[in-house]
C-alpha cells in the first residue's frame, strides 16, 4: 500500500470507538479559534484509528497545528467517549458532533434519521476503519457451563443485545437461519454491552449477543463461551466514519486533516501491532491480549480506510434487514450516502489498487522456529505471545501451533496468549478456548483442528468417521 506508507513517514514525523468532530466560530475560515469535539467508543476497539489508539498518537491535533499555521487559526480537540453508536447519531443530528466512527448498522441508522431530516442534518459515509468480510467482529457468547450448543437452544430463553447494533443484527439474521423467530421465540433484552454483560454473568440473560470486542473479551477472561461466531453468517461486517456534510463542504481542511491522521495511525497499527494492543489495553482497561486477537497481525479486524466494493454492497443489503425489524422507518439512499471522494484524495495515488484488495496488510509472517517453515499462509498463519517477549512468535498452522506451545512450556516460559484461525470460519481466536478435534485420518501435519465453537467441531466429527474433540491440553501433549 503505497500510500499508506507514504502516510507512515508522515505520521512517523507527527510523532479506545467511535469519533465525531465539531469546529466552532468559523475556525476553519481562518483567523479564527477552532474547538473541535471527538466522540469515540473507546471499547470498541477495531476503530481505534479514528478513536482511542489515534487520540493517543496525537496525530490529528499535530496535523491541525500544522494547518493553523497555514491559516492563521488556533485548533483544539475534545474528546468524548460513548458505549455505542446511537448517541453519536443524536449529537450529529443536533450539530454538536461532526464526525463520527461507528459500526454499519449505525452507520445506516444515522445516514437514514440524517436524511429524513434533511437539511444542514445530511451526513455522509467516508472512510472505513476495520472490517470483517465474513462478519466474525460480532458473536453470541454464553455461559460457560451453559447447556447450549447452538443458536436453536436459545429458544424460549432471554438474549442481551443492543437493538440496532451490528451484534443484534448479526444475531437477528442467524436466528432465523437457525428456524427461530427473534420477535417470539426468543426475548430479546436491550441492553448497553457493560449491563449484557452481567446479566450473563448474572444468569438472567442466558446469552449475549454483541460486536467487537465483547465476544473475545468475556470468553478470554473464562466469563463465557462462544456460540455462535458471525463469520458464520458470511455477510460483511465494518466500522466506519461518518461526517456531517455542512461541516464537510465547510471544513474540508479540517476533515482532510482528520483522515490523513486516520491513515497515520493505521500504519502505525501495522508496523506496531504490539505497541499499539498495549496502548489501546492501557487506556481503556481491556486485556492487550483481547485487544491483540483483534487488533493484531492477522487479526480479527482488516484495518485498511478504504471503501470496499463489498462492504458498499453489504451495506445496500443491510438496508430492507433493518427496516424489517423496525430499526430504521425511512430506508437510506446509499448511493448519495457513500463519499470516497475525501479518503480518495487523503489517501493518494494507489487508493484504486488498495480499495479492490480484501488482503489483510498486516499479515503474520516469519518463520516458524519449530516446525522450521516458511508462515505464509493466513487461513493456518497463528502467533504465540511469550510473556516477556515484545513480538510474537509466527506459527505455520495448528499443529505446529501445538508444537511451540509444547516446546516452549518445556522451556518453562510463560504464555500471554496463543492464537490460531478457526479450521471452517477462519476466524482467529484464542487457541487455549478454542474445541481441538483429533483426526487419525488426517495427515500428520493436520491430525489436530481447532474450532471456535463447538457447533463447528461437532459438524466436522460428524463428517470425519474416527475424530473426537480432545481437550486443548491433550492436543499439545500429542501434537
Amino acid at each position: 500500500m503505497n500510500a499508506m506508507k507514504t502516510a507512515l513517514a508522515a505520521g512517523a514525523a507527527l510523532v479506545p470507538l467511535l469519533a465525531g468532530c465539531t469546529v466552532a466560530g468559523n475556525a476553519a475560515d481562518g483567523g479564527g479559534s477552532g474547538r473541535i469535539v471527538v466522540g469515540y467508543q473507546s471499547k470498541t476497539i477495531n476503530t481505534v484509528t479514528a478513536g482511542t489508539l489515534l487520540r493517543s498518537l496525537g496525530y490529528f491535533e499535530k496535523r491541525l497545528k500544522a494547518l493553523g499555521k497555514r491559516d492563521g487559526t488556533e485548533y483544539s480537540v475534545a474528546w468524548r467517549d460513548y458505549d455505542t453508536g446511537a448517541p453519536i447519531t443524536a449529537q450529529m443530528l443536533a450539530g454538536k458532533i461532526d464526525i463520527g466512527s461507528m459500526g454499519d448498522y449505525p452507520l445506516l441508522i444515522n445516514g437514514s434519521r440524517a436524511q429524513a431530516q434533511g437539511g444542514d442534518a445530511k451526513t455522509s459515509w467516508v472512510s472505513v476503519t476495520g472490517y470483517n468480510m465474513r462478519g466474525s467482529l460480532n458473536g453470541v457468547v454464553v455461559a460457560p457451563g451453559s447447556k447450549a450448543r447452538t443458536l436453536r437452544d436459545l429458544k424460549g430463553e432471554t438474549v442481551s443485545t443492543s437493538v440496532g447494533s451490528a451484534g443484534h443484527g448479526t444475531f437477528v439474521q442467524a436466528a432465523r437461519k437457525y428456524g427461530l423467530d427473534p420477535a417470539k421465540d426468543v426475548k430479546v433484552e436491550n441492553q448497553q454491552p457493560t449491563v449484557g454483560a452481567s446479566a450473563l454473568q448474572a444468569g438472567s440473560a442466558a446469552a449475549f449477543a454483541q460486536f467487537v470486542a465483547w465476544p473475545g473479551l468475556l470468553v478470554n477472561k473464562g466469563q463465557a463461551r462462544l456460540l455462535y461466531d458471525g463469520g458464520q453468517l458470511d455477510v460483511p461486517t465494518f466500522h466506519g466514519v461518518v461526517v456531517r456534510n455542512q461541516f464537510a463542504e465547510k471544513n474540508g481542511k479540517v476533515l482532510d486533516a482528520f483522515l490523513r491522521a486516520q491513515i497515520d495511525a493505521t500504519n502505525y497499527l501495522h508496523t506496531h501491532p504490539l505497541e499499539a494492543a498495549e496502548s489501546v489495553a492501557a487506556t481503556t482497561g481491556l486485556p492487550a491480549e483481547t485487544v491483540y486477537l483483534y487488533n493484531g497481525a492477522g487479526g480479527v479486524a482488516t484495518f485498511d480506510p478504504t471503501i470496499k466494493q463489498g462492504l458498499k454492497d453489504a451495506f445496500v443489503h443491510d438496508v430492507p434487514f433493518l427496516k424489517s425489524i423496525g430499526v430504521i422507518q425511512t430506508p437510506l439512499d446509499v448511493g448519495p450516502f457513500i463519499n470516497d471522494s475525501y479518503i480518495r484524495k487523503a489517501y493518494g495515488a494507489s487508493y484504486d489498487h488498495d480499495a479492490a484488495s480484501t488482503a489483510n496488510p498486516a499479515a503474520i509472517t516469519g518463520t516458524d522456529e519449530v516446525c522450521k517453515t516458511k508462515v505464509d499462509d493466513p487461513k493456518t498463519a497463528g502467533e504465540v505471545w511469550v510473556q516477556g517477549e515484545n513480538k510474537t512468535r509466527p506459527v505455520a498452522g495448528p499443529v505446529c501451533l501445538l508444537k511451540n506451545v509444547r516446546a516452549l512450556q518445556g522451556e518453562g516460559k510463560r504464555l500471554r496468549a496463543v492464537y490460531i484461525p478457526d479450521s471452517t470460519t477462519g476466524t482467529r481466536w484464542f487457541a487455549d478456548k478454542d474445541v481441538w478435534v483429533e483426526d487419525p485420518s488426517a495427515k500428520a501435519e493436520q491430525r489436530f483442528k481447532p474450532f471456535a465453537t463447538d457447533e463447528g467441531a461437532q459438524k466436522y466429527i460428524a463428517a470425519h468417521s474416527g475424530a473426537k474433540t480432545v481437550t486443548y491440553d491433550e492436543a499439545v501433549r500429542n501434537a
